[in-house]
Formats: structure tokens, C-alpha cells, sequence
């Protein structure tokens, strides 16, 4: 079976679960971990989160409920963490302690994940939701955006069924002007029926005249050959009378 080269692949999906955990657990957004994958797979963010929503993200419900338990998690330990002394140079301003950062999600967000490797064949991204109005909208934008994919896809199939209108198009012309002469030579093929017919019908009237007048001229001729043998012969005696010769 033929593969299209720009087609998401395990790997591809695994690439985006995992950017999208870390984002969420991070405290990021899903446009930023839509990015990062972008930029390493050469696709697009829109791309990026039309994969997510429409097939990764349902696969990865629960791991992706374990991140934001870790990024909740991750906040308060950042929270009740003590500022760094501000006078120390070089260094960030209220840095957090490692040790107030559980592990413990982590290594049941990435069991998760494994977890899904094996279950599923493709795999999607999680994406995070800050605030309310941030995640709708996104959402909104994502859910509206195509894929490159389905865009060729899509003209690809349509370019295909205009082609197809348009030779039918043709092909139906084509037939239309083939019938037309047809039609039109039956019509003159008709005519020069006709006109044989009625020359057949006159050279039959002729022949027939014809024949009349060389039945009564057949007839005409025997007839004075009859008279001519039946007329009497006469003939002069020395007398001056005439007699009638027996034939």
C-alpha cells in the first residue's frame, strides 16, 4: 500500500504527546508545544493542533489529567518555595527548591505514556489550558484550522471530479454532434430513396408505354399482311375484261 510522505507517523504522535505533557505540566501553552513540534517536524502549529484534537487527544485522557495534577502540584510547590536573596548576582530571582517538586507524577505521567505506546497506534498531544477564555479560544481556532494534509486531500479529490465533469462534458458533446450527423445522413439517404423510387416508378410507366406501342405495331403489321394476302388479283383478257386470278 503507498504511504503519502507528509502522513503522521507513531513517531510523529509520540513527538506530540509527549511536547504537550511537558507543556502541561510546565505551565506552557498548547500553541507554544504546537510550535515546537512544528518547527521539528516541519508542519505547521495549525497542522500540529488539528492532529491533536482530532485523533491524539482522546488517547492520552488520563495521562493528560495526570499532568495537570503535576503542574497544580508543581504551582503550589513554587508558591510556598523561599525567594532567593536578592543581592546574590548572576542568579534568578525566587528560584524554587528541587526537592518541594514531587516526582512522583512525572514517573506516572511517563508510565502513562508507555502505556499508550502499546495500546494505541497513533498517538496525540495534549494541549494546556491556562485560563478560560485563553483555552476557548484556542480550541475554537485549532478546531477550525485544517491540515495541510486534508487541504491537498481535499482539492486533490476535487480537481479530480471536475476533471472528470468536464471530459463527460466533452464525451456528451462529442455524441450529441456524432448523432446530429447521423441523423443528418439518414435524412439525405432518405431523399435519394425517394428519388429512386419515383425514377423507378417512371422508367416502369415508360416501359409499359413502350410496350403498348409495340404490341399495336406488331399487330398493325400483321394485320396488313392479312389484307394484302386476302385482297383479289385481277388480270386483263384480250378482250379488255377483268378476270380474277385464283391465288
Amino acid at each position: 500500500m503507498k504511504v503519502r510522505s507528509d502522513a503522521w507517523t507513531h513517531e510523529d504522535d509520540l513527538l506530540l504527546a509527549e511536547t504537550v505533557l511537558r507543556y502541561i505540566r510546565e505551565g506552557g501553552t498548547q500553541l507554544q508545544a504546537f510550535e515546537e513540534v512544528g518547527d521539528k517536524l516541519n508542519r505547521t502549529s495549525a497542522a500540529c493542533g488539528f492532529r491533536w484534537n482530532a485523533e491524539v487527544r482522546r488517547q492520552y485522557d488520563q495521562a493528560i489529567s495526570i499532568a495537570k495534577k503535576q503542574r497544580k502540584e508543581r504551582k503550589r510547590a513554587l508558591a510556598n518555595s523561599t525567594p532567593a536573596s536578592k543581592t546574590v548576582t548572576g542568579e534568578v530571582m525566587n528560584r524554587p527548591t528541587i526537592q518541594t517538586v514531587p516526582t512522583l507524577p512525572v514517573e506516572e505521567t511517563n508510565h502513562e505514556i508507555q502505556t499508550y505506546q502499546q495500546e494505541t497506534a497513533a498517538e496525540m498531544t495534549p494541549t494546556i489550558a491556562p485560563p478560560l477564555r485563553e483555552r476557548t479560544t484556542t480550541n475554537r481556532s485549532t478546531n477550525l484550522n485544517l491540515s495541510i494534509d486534508d487541504v491537498i486531500g481535499f482539492l486533490t479529490n476535487l480537481k479530480q471530479e471536475g476533471t472528470q465533469g468536464t471530459q463527460a462534458k466533452l464525451e456528451n458533446e462529442r455524441l450529441k454532434s456524432e448523432n446530429a450527423d447521423f441523423k443528418r445522413k439518414n435524412e439525405e439517404l432518405q431523399r435519394k430513396v425517394q428519388k429512386l423510387s419515383e425514377q423507378h416508378t417512371t422508367i416502369q410507366e415508360d416501359y409499359q408505354a413502350l410496350v403498348q406501342i409495340m404490341d399495336r405495331a406488331r399487330r398493325m403489321v400483321m394485320f396488313e399482311d392479312t389484307e394484302e394476302r386476302n385482297s383479289p388479283v385481277f388480270r386483263m383478257d384480250k378482250n379488255g375484261n377483268l378476270e380474277q386470278v385464283a391465288k
